[in-house]
């Protein structure tokens, strides 16, 4: 199975073993099952071969128009180039004779004699054929899914999809729907629980744990008056508070709120929303003040508030901070959440700008952000000292994050090796750290490759 990078989502599948599963086509077998033979039997099953071109032809998809031949490279010495044949969503390869092969011959005639061997894969896409659909196999738009819902059968009511979340400054979030359908705004310090899951759906768990291992440097920001107070966006209330995701996602509530540090979030009535098919999750808690407005926006007026109902008589649980998750393969978060694509509005609608998206590599993206917030600091090596990396271990079970969820295991280390084992010293095991870069209202989780796995929001 091939997915593309951006979306995540299944564009091509190839069967390169037919006898791993049985595959039909209008109640016909693509290709015949293979025949047992008993244990003392000498007649090897390991290999099944596929299709036969007459079948396919014959009992399955029927007349198709001429294929493509692929010519064996130089160096192949088997003399066997292969022959695609096209149907609409569907190609077979067949392996067949370089010699016999001539552009001028009946492909019907060729394929169905003895040059040409059995199918040796077979490929599933969406598009009229395979030499059509290969040009943009990974970019095209995809349907809305629920036009695929089997005829006659009731579709349920389920709410829209996000497919990108804009990012505009002071808290504002713009989840952008595919297909034409209406945008919900989501507004930090504003939107309501009741709003979330009119807008969104209710979320898959909902977890409870706090986390207050990384209270001192709250404390410390709170003591020290040299430091003004929310400057350093590593260190306000929202950014260190570990953002939570339920492994549990059989259940709407997370079984470890017996734990002691939980207390705190059943009193407060605190939790997160996972929403682990949408990719993100959803911190909420009391009122805060959402994060200070990018100075690249000053000389626009300020933003309308989204919600029409005062802060005042406003519920008092709030959604104050988003956690957007990459789904990076190969790293620790990753398949617990489905790929939330993000855009930071602010820095891409610059004259001349490129999309500053969750594809762009964090070297171009902390560029942009030094240059943008550079001003709220006196001077240079202040603000060298506030964005630097805030080194985060994962393979010390429970360790307090920032923008990633823990939930203890490893992350692939820096060999690309995942080694396990309690007799393993620290040196073996490949910590796979991962480093915390924060910005005000920004905090993000990168990769030793300099990809983005998580960006928090504040």
């Amino acid at each position: 199975m091939r997915f593309d990078g951006p979306e995540q989502r299944l564009r091509l599948i190839e069967v390169l073993d037919f006898s791993k599963s049985r595959l039909s086509y209008n109640n016909n077998d693509v290709a015949k099952p293979p025949v047992q033979a008993p244990p003392s039997s000498q007649i090897s099953t390991e290999s099944h071969p596929g299709p036969q071109f007459r079948h396919v032809y014959n009992k399955l998809l029927g007349p198709t128009f001429p294929g493509e031949y692929v010519a064996p490279d130089t160096d192949d010495d088997t003399g066997y180039g292969l022959y695609i044949l096209s149907y609409p969503g569907i190609a077979f390869s067949f392996p067949i004779m370089n010699s016999a092969w001539a552009p001028g011959k009946d492909f019907v005639s060729l394929l169905s004699s003895s040059a040409t061997q059995p199918a040796a894969s077979m490929a599933v896409f969406d598009g009229d054929s395979w030499t059509d659909a290969r040009q943009n196999l990974y970019t095209q738009s995809l349907q809305d899914p629920r036009n695929f819902a089997p005829v006659g059968k009731v579709r349920e009511l389920y709410p829209d999809e996000v497919s990108l979340v804009k990012i505009y400054g002071e808290g504002r979030l713009e989840m952008e729907r595919p297909w034409g359908i209406a945008s919900f705004w989501l507004t930090l310090g504003e939107t309501t629980p009741q709003e979330l899951v009119a807008e969104l759906g209710p979320p898959d768990a909902i977890y409870r744990k706090n986390d207050q291992r990384m209270m001192i440097h709250k404390a410390r920001e709170r003591r020290d008056s040299r430091t003004p107070t929310g400057n350093d966006p590593r260190l306000r209330d929202d950014s260190t508070d570990t953002d939570h995701s339920s492994t549990h996602t059989g259940t709407d509530v997370s079984d470890e709120e017996s734990d002691a540090e939980s207390t705190i979030g059943r009193i407060s009535g605190e939790c997160f929303y996972n929403y682990f098919y949408r990719g993100f999750d959803i911190l909420i808690s009391s009122p805060t003040t959402p994060s200070r407005r990018p100075p690249s926006l000053s000389a626009s007026p300020p933003a309308a508030s989204t919600n029409p109902i005062p802060m005042e008589a406003s519920a008092p649980l709030v959604a104050t901070k988003i956690i957007l998750h990459s789904n990076v393969p190969g790293s620790y978060s990753f398949n617990r959440h489905r790929r939330c694509r993000w855009d930071i509005d602010y820095l891409s609608r610059k004259p001349g700008a490129s999309p500053v998206t969750s594809e762009t590599p964090f070297e171009e993206v902390e560029w942009l952000l030094q240059a943008e917030w550079k001003s709220i600091y006196k001077n240079a090596t202040e603000a060298k000292q506030r964005q630097r990396g805030m080194v985060l271990n994962r393979g010390w079970g429970d360790s307090p994050g920032s923008s990633c969820e823990l939930l203890g295991g490893w992350e692939d280390s820096a060999g690309g090796k995942r080694v396990d084992g309690p007799n393993l010293v620290d040196e073996e095991k490949g910590l796979g750290n991962t480093t915390l870069y924060g910005f005000p209202g920004l905090v993000f989780e990168v990769l030793k490759n300099g990809t983005v796995s998580g960006l928090t929001v504040f």
